[in-house]
């Protein structure tokens, strides 16, 4: 019977050695997987900034272009044909029926 105790008792050691392990290998795991969640969202919000940094450049060059042609007199003139209806003196405004 002395023996049968002793066996119980390592056995029982042993139990709490693999809870302790295995509480400690979960409490890794989860750590992992919660970083790879919070990697994964910053991921996603680059690729959103990313997206709208290009969309802004391409807006800021087609600014760009728009402020060089207001010193164009070819723009300016026919931006105030088509955008105003102006005419030069002498001309008559045709408008076409839609």
């Amino acid at each position: 019977m002395a023996a049968e105790n002793k066996r119980r008792g390592k056995g029982h050691r042993l139990d709490w050695f693999v809870v302790v392990v295995l509480c400690v290998l979960g409490y890794f795991a989860y750590t992992m997987i919660d970083q790879q969640i919070h990697l994964n969202e910053l991921d996603r919000d680059y690729i959103a900034a990313q997206q709208r940094l290009e969309t802004a450049q391409r807006e800021n060059a087609a600014l760009k272009e728009l402020k060089e042609n207001l010193d164009d007199p070819v723009y300016i003139e026919k931006t105030a044909r088509e955008e105003l209806g102006m005419t030069h003196e002498g001309e008559l405004p045709y408008i076409a029926k839609k």
